[in-house]
């Protein structure tokens, strides 16, 4: 809940503009009812905030035209524009003589010796490299957080290729229809720990958009956000992953119908129906769609939690990478530059 809570201050002292619509995680089948239960218990003992278990008849007051056997309604849940809060966290570095360099790939570390200054300590030996052409930065310490490509980063200070990041896209939806004014509400699904990804789900934009799904398919590219971005590099390094082949082989049939999905927009909005009856194919079209930098170990199996990376020789004591981050993590940012900035002053000897 602090995540949460920090969120929410943080829009209202910056004038963030967001909407605090309220979350349903609706059980649509009877097996679904016990898990959801669970779930309602742990969020109780998490102290979250007004939540309550609805039965079927009282979903409609919260999201007109969505059904189900029974919901956790949850009130104190938002929506808001990340990018927007993103610039936000960007003017607030700069404000405080920070720069923020785009169009800046990271090529390399490396360590500098002393100052020409015979005798004179190196204050900022750590350099970061990019491409020629282009200022090398001179640093005490970095932290990484480079996402699609946290492993090959932390590679560059010794770090070990593992947990690999393989990209999966998320495709979704968008309601086009006088529905989408009928949908406030985020309307999730009761997660199934048999598989690896949560599912379809609605969610409100503050745009007034509603965006469906999202399915869960390979990217061929780290960056690839749509069938014909494709890296050679990337698809090869994320095949021929060992990772990677355990875990098609736990959920061939799994990841065969969200590729399928993804394909036909009829399989997707027939997954919708189970909550919104009434949606037809003529109510949506295609959307935007997202890549997910899943960690993901020699096993196989998706790492759910934190990781955190120095690497070795002289450069580990002046870096730390951090290789995941878990869902939610945008909006448990606030949160987790906390922990970022506890680790980074255990790691560097500095006094908070």
């Amino acid at each position: 809940m602090k995540s949460v809570d920090l969120a929410y201050k943080y829009c209202d002292e910056n004038k963030v503009p967001y909407k605090r619509n309220g979350k349903l995680i609706v059980a649509v089948e009877p097996e679904e009812i016990p898990r959801l239960e669970a779930l309602f218990e742990r969020a109780q003992k998490n102290n979250c905030k007004n939540i309550s278990m609805i039965d079927g008849s009282k979903i409609k007051d919260y999201a007109t035209h969505i059904q189900g056997l029974k919901a956790i309604w949850s009130p104190y849940t938002g929506i808001v524009d990340w990018a927007l809060v993103t610039r936000s966290f960007a003017g607030d570095f700069e404000k405080r003589g920070g720069t923020v360099y785009t169009g800046y790939p990271l090529e390399k570390f490396s360590i500098a010796g002393e100052s020409p200054k015979q005798g004179t300590p190196n204050d900022y030996p750590l350099v970061i490299h990019s491409k020629p052409g282009l200022a090398q930065l001179r640093c005490k310490y970095v932290i990484t957080c480079a996402g699609l490509q946290s492993d090959r980063v932390a590679q560059l200070s010794g770090c070990s290729n593992i947990p690999k990041i393989v990209p999966f896209r998320g495709e979704y939806l968008l309601l086009t229809s006088e529905k989408k004014n009928r949908i406030k509400a985020n309307v999730y699904p009761v997660p199934d720990p048999r598989f690896p990804f949560l599912g379809v789900h609605f969610t409100p934009r503050m745009d007034g958009d509603v965006w469906l799904g999202p399915n869960a398919v390979l990217a061929y590219k780290r960056e690839g956000y749509s069938y014909f971005a494709v890296s050679p590099k990337d698809l090869w390094d994320a095949l021929t992953f060992r990772g990677m082949h355990k875990l098609i082989y736990k959920y061939l049939g799994y990841g065969m119908k969200e590729f399928y999905r993804g394909i036909w927009i009829r399989a997707q909005v027939k997954q919708l129906q189970r909550f919104m009856p009434d949606l037809t194919i003529k109510d949506v079209k295609r959307g935007p769609s997202g890549v997910r930098a899943q960690a993901m170990d020699a096993d196989g199996n998706l790492v759910d939690d934190f990781v955190f990376d120095s690497g070795t020789g002289d450069i580990a004591s002046r870096i730390l990478h951090v290789r995941n981050a878990p869902s939610p993590g945008a909006t448990s940012s606030l949160a987790i530059a906390e922990m970022i900035n506890d680790k980074a002053a255990d790691l560097f000897h500095l006094k908070h």
